[in-house]
């Protein structure tokens, strides 16, 4: 009985182990996709520490084309980081929130 347990276990690590070198590739990828998404993230609120900004500023501090900063200004709007503030001509201005997680540099979990 013994034998056989460790003889299961045995198996299992090897599972394992051979998952873990399929997934090798993937999981480097999505390290970095996760380590650039974070160095956008600080950048931006980073940016917006100094004020509020419209788009187009965010862009031009962080170096970012306007396109990705309106998707990741959405994106962190919708995560409870940014607040909307006036508009300022055709353009709102963006803020961090005042609660929340956004000292965190982090969405929440849903």
């Amino acid at each position: 009985m013994e034998g056989e347990q460790v003889s299961k276990k045995s198996a299992h690590r090897e599972i394992l182990k051979r998952m873990r070198a399929l997934r090798k590739d993937t999981v480097q990828r999505v390290t970095a996709d996760v380590k650039a998404q974070k160095k956008i993230i600080a950048a931006l609120t980073e940016a917006l520490r100094s004020g509020a900004k419209t788009v187009p500023e965010m862009a031009e501090a962080t170096g970012l084309p306007a396109h990705e900063v309106l998707w990741w200004t959405a994106s962190l709007k919708k995560y409870g980081l940014l607040a909307e503030g006036e508009k300022r001509g055709a353009y709102f201005a963006y803020r961090l929130a005042e609660t929340g997680p956004a000292n965190d540099s982090r969405p929440a979990s849903q």
